[in-house]
């Protein structure tokens, strides 16, 4: 297992790559559900929302090189168990079952992508055009497309979470791992977007300011995804403590008491503890700086989970805390510079609206009855 030397180093690549998927996938995805619920305060935020949607080449061009360098991605690809916390079987891991073939992992995650990303982006498209075409026809494709985005994030989600997460440990399965992780990521979103909206609402740069309520809608929906996402962890921890299979409880003990310990714990506390005893006070839901720290503690606390997730599928010695080397910082600096510098380009360039979102920047002329077909859409 010499190549796993550098294991630990390459699974913050792959962190970095879940996170900035997400980022970009769920400002879609929060509009979408939005709109289903036919929340009126989504055209205050929802151009924001899907001007993230540039994060998607970024994250297309970290999942080519995870796939290139698939042997560092996946240590199942050439190596076997052999730490007594992965012996479940006498086995080869060479006889994983045929969903761990890597030609058919790379298609399926390269095609699932590009199809996802596709309809995401007719989304973006379709409500664009509700804004310059109050037609019932304009009003009904853009509300079917809109249906379809939580079926294509919970089924795209699965495959990320079973791909990159979940069966880094071959042999070990959970009926419930894939919401737990795409719930904890659009958590993470929610936290993101509100820390976004506060430094934009700050900045002074909004053609047009949002109400200072929208924060406290979003500080409810972080909570409630905060109570749901510990819901879908403790399920699944639960089952198998019960169980006390060996082989379902030692993923868990490698990560919970091995080289790991201080960053799951801490996770734990980033993403349970601090949100719920601070939003489940309502005065709290209703201060933007308060929302904004606990918001802090999500985004840090859903990184530290997907790297303890990937990085502790294999024995500790092939690990390491993560930012404590050069690769690491380096790595992350790039990754998420080059999404910042992404997301403000797009606040001065997005072209699906009739205003600019940044004074200063670009944006498609008015056409008129934009007005109209925007209130119609309401």
């Amino acid at each position: 297992m010499e190549n796993l030397g550098n294991f630990g180093s390459w699974s913050i690549l792959t962190t970095n790559f879940l996170v900035i998927l997400y980022l970009g996938l769920n400002g879609v995805t929060l509009c979408s559900i939005l709109h289903l619920a036919n929340a009126q305060w989504r055209f205050q935020i929802r151009h924001m929302a899907c001007a993230l949607a540039i994060l998607w080449p970024i994250a297309f061009i970290l999942l080519l090189i995870l796939l290139f360098n698939g042997d560092s991605t996946f240590w199942w690809l050439t190596h076997k168990p052999e730490h007594e916390l992965f012996l479940t079987h006498a086995e080869d891991i060479g006889s994983t079952p045929g969903y761990l073939n890597f030609t058919f992992l790379a298609t399926r995650e390269i095609l699932g992508f590009l199809a996802v990303t596709t309809l995401y982006f007719l989304f973006i498209k379709f409500q664009y055009q509700t804004e310059i075409d109050s037609s019932y026809k304009a009003q009904r494709r853009f509300r079917n497309i809109a249906l379809l985005i939580p079926f294509a994030y919970f089924i795209y989600g699965s495959m990320v979470a079973w791909d990159f997460e979940m069966t880094m440990y071959p042999e070990w399965h959970s009926a419930t791992y894939a919401p737990y992780h795409f719930v904890s990521n659009f958590h993470m979103f929610l936290a993101f977007f509100v820390i976004f909206l506060f430094v934009l609402d700050r900045s002074g740069k909004l053609t047009k300011p949002f109400e200072p309520r929208i924060f406290n809608y979003l500080a409810q929906l972080m909570l409630a995804f905060t109570i749901l996402y510990t819901y879908l962890y403790f399920t699944q921890y639960a089952i198998y403590w019960y169980e006390r299979f060996p082989t379902d409880m030692n993923r868990y003990r490698n990560m919970m008491y091995e080289g790991l310990s201080t960053v799951w714990w801490t996770f734990l506390v980033f993403k349970f503890i601090v949100p719920f005893l601070t939003l489940v006070l309502t005065p709290n839901r209703h201060n933007p700086r308060v929302i904004v720290a606990v918001a802090c503690f999500i985004v840090v606390g859903t990184w530290l989970e997907r790297y303890t997730w990937i990085a502790g599928s294999v024995p500790p010695k092939y690990y390491h805390l993560p930012m404590t080397s050069a690769f690491d910082i380096i790595v992350t600096i790039v990754c998420f510079g080059a999404a910042g510098g992404a997301i403000w380009w797009s606040l001065n360039n997005y072209r699906f609206t009739t205003f600019p979102l940044l004074r200063g920047g670009k944006a498609r002329p008015a056409v008129k009855g934009g007005e109209a077909a925007t209130k119609s859409e309401g």
